[in-house]
């Protein structure tokens, strides 16, 4: 076999991304998949939850040309437009004007743009072919088909890209242990779905350009638009407990009757409630933990099948997205050493992954309670004011998480530090109109350093 062979194990987003970018730099890559080409037989995913892409995962896109056909497909969501159990809703924005968004893609119509890109630069795809055992000594993968055949091919380097349920994984532990960790969230999630109106002419019943949620505290929904007029509803709630988690609510009825009192605009939006309701399943929610994610230069994980996250911050995908454009350019600055590629690639990206993970958990509290509590909006409001005032010393976490290529890591601690800094100006006062903006700044400015380059690029 070349040197430069690599085979893939799972043909998802991130799967598809990393064969595509390899492929450009001249490896010759198979990739193995136990779905059906989702081309053919149609996409046949998981979880079906709207995927948020942010320009983490834009800049990965950029190298393939796909970023452009992605965005054809997507729908803008300038901020959060949260809705009161009052039946009230105002729009809480993500950046400072449209060139700061997020954008609402289909997994299923992403997955086939990425497949076709995949092959178009040279990748070699298997359906039909899920990963039975791995023979990591030997450099082999035995792949079983539908019908329980067996087969092996040869595969001295091998990329994990199989989510959260990793074959590859689970092969990997049982050859050497990776010291995985999974901690459950304790709450899960059904989908439901709001119809495109009969008016084909204005076919989006609530806003179009914007990420709906209804926070109620310690739960949630939230609605994210779809191409021709729908919203994918997704109701986030404890598995156990008091009223309401979903033990508590038995059947169709009984959630409709809590739909009725917590969320009523949007169950008026719902005609298939019952149906939805009943047809989905409660889906889980956990984090992935491992102390390391490669065996030598034998295999390696990436995306999910290494850190699978919860959803909150939508940065599941793009965290995917970055790690397959990482690994690629390691891999074309070091093509002949798979072991020290593996080895920088987990020692650059860990920290990172273990950064937006516990973000994402954070953001959780913050949909689901914050974005209603006064003093997160003061902080919120005192915070873009810094951010205008003094824009190279202050830039609000989440804008720093979404709309730059700052390390996850850094994110995390310097909003830390902001949030302290804020916390600090606010107290003693019941309005940010009372603060002190300009000795704000002068405090800002002689407590924080200047924030990095990247926190100014883009594209």
């Amino acid at each position: 076999m070349p040197r430069n062979d690599i085979a893939v194990v799972g043909a998802g987003l991130v799967g598809a991304l990393v064969a595509t970018l390899l492929t450009q730099r001249g490896f010759r890559v198979t990739v193995y998949e136990k779905r059906s080409d989702p081309r053919r037989a149609g996409f046949q995913g998981g979880r079906s939850i709207n995927l948020a892409l942010a320009e983490r995962g834009l800049h990965a896109l950029r190298a393939t040309g796909l970023a452009d056909k992605v965005l054809e497909q997507a729908v803008m969501m300038r901020g959060r437009m949260v809705h009161d159990p009052a039946g009230h809703s105002g729009l809480q924005r993500y950046g400072v004007d449209d060139s700061e968004v997020i954008w609402s893609v289909s997994r299923g119509g992403l997955n086939t743009l990425m497949l076709d890109a995949a092959e178009a630069a040279g990748a070699t795809v298997h359906f039909d072919q899920g990963l039975a055992a791995a023979d990591l000594d030997a450099g082999t993968l035995t792949l079983s088909d539908p019908h329980g055949n067996l087969r092996t091919v040869e595969a001295p380097i091998v990329i994990g890209a199989d989510g959260a349920g990793s074959a590859l994984r689970a092969a990997m532990h049982r050859h050497s242990p990776l010291g995985e960790r999974i901690e459950e969230l304790g709450h899960g999630y059904k989908e439901l779905e709001i119809p495109p109106r009969a008016d084909a002419s204005a076919p989006f019943a609530i806003e179009r350009n914007a990420l709906h949620i209804w926070p109620r505290g310690h739960y949630m929904c939230i609605a994210l638009p779809n191409r021709e007029g729908s919203f994918t509803v997704t109701l986030f709630l404890p598995n156990e407990g008091e009223h309401p988690s979903f033990r508590s609510i038995a059947g169709a009825g009984a959630a409709e009757a809590f739909f009725r009192t917590d969320f009523p605009d949007a169950l008026a939006l719902m005609p298939e409630f019952a149906t939805d309701w009943s047809a989905h399943p409660v889906g889980t929610l956990a984090t992935l933990y491992l102390d390391r994610w490669h065996i030598g230069g034998r295999a390696l994980l990436i995306g999910d099948a290494a850190h699978a996250m919860v959803p909150f911050h939508g940065q599941g995908m793009n965290c995917g997205f970055e790690d397959a454009a990482d690994l690629a350019d390691l891999f074309a600055a070091q093509p002949d050493d798979a072991a020290a590629v593996f080895a920088a690639f987990e020692q650059r990206r860990k920290p990172n992954a273990d950064a937006i993970a516990r973000m994402a958990l954070e953001n959780y509290v913050e949909m689901r309670d914050s974005v209603a509590d006064p003093h997160y909006l003061r902080k919120r409001e005192l915070g873009g004011l810094l951010a205008e005032r003094s824009p190279t010393h202050y830039l609000p976490r989440y804008r720093m998480v979404t709309f730059t290529h700052l390390p996850y890591r850094y994110a995390l601690e310097r909003g830390q530090a902001q949030d302290v800094l804020v916390e600090q100006l606010l107290k003693g006062h019941e309005s940010v109109g009372d603060v002190d903006l300009d000795a704000a700044v002068r405090t800002l400015e002689a407590t924080l350093p200047p924030l990095p380059k990247q926190a100014f690029e883009r594209g």
